[in-house]
């Protein structure tokens, strides 16, 4: 029988993932937040307490699942939150939804997350608590980093890579054989022609004149 899930946060990333998880027909037992009162209820979910839940022993009883995204004013919070769950030796699951269209060689990660219309094509690497959110399409031989973020209708096209943490905003084009350093973010609707330096932000606009230190 599968343990049961808990999900960490408690937005809208959160209430994506909890519908994507019952959708593959498991159980959703509650939610870990610091900002609701433990014992008080998140969309009919009991909130069981806030990350102080994962060191009890009964944390071991549940698998887990992120419910906040990677986004520019997040910092690195999703990144911090897989560590502490694998440090802690507890599962997280990857998961898939039903409508996604993924390569049978593709590789997946731990604990990545593939969201509702999504294409993952042939031969594509896809590093651990990636998250690939709706519509959005990552072609053959794309190496994504772990702990990134494809943003809803975004194109990564074929042999994209890119390093840990990076965020590709929604609608945004990134061009075959591109490079993208860690931490960089692809703001919404960019077109990136050209390899892009870690810890940059990259303005949608003219190509490549929107490029500045984060």
């Amino acid at each position: 029988m599968t343990k049961p899930f808990i999900i960490l946060g408690a937005g809208g990333h959160a209430t994506v993932i909890r519908d994507l998880i019952e959708c593959l027909g498991h159980e959703v037992a509650g939610v870990l937040t610091p900002e609701c009162s433990a014992g008080s209820h998140w969309q009919g979910l009991p909130v069981l307490g806030n990350d102080d839940f994962l060191d009890q022993p009964a944390a071991a009883d549940y698998v887990y699942a992120l419910g906040v995204g990677l986004m520019p004013n997040q910092g690195c919070l999703r990144s911090k939150l897989f560590t502490t769950l694998m440090t802690k030796g507890l599962d997280v699951p990857t998961l898939i939804h039903p409508s996604a269209v993924v390569a049978r060689s593709v590789r997946l990660g731990q604990g990545v997350q593939i969201l509702a219309g999504v294409v993952v094509q042939a031969e594509a690497v896809i590093g651990d608590n990636a998250l690939i959110n709706t519509r959005a399409s990552v072609d053959h031989h794309c190496d994504l980093g772990a702990h990134s973020h494809v943003a809803p209708g975004a194109v990564l096209c074929g042999g994209v890579t890119t390093g840990e943490s990076v965020f590709v905003g929604a609608g945004a084009t990134v061009i075959q054989g591109v490079e993208i350093g860690s931490r960089t973010e692809v703001g919404a609707g960019a077109t990136v022609l050209r390899s892009l330096p870690a810890d940059t932000r990259f303005i949608p606009g003219r190509p490549h004149q929107g490029i500045k230190e984060k």
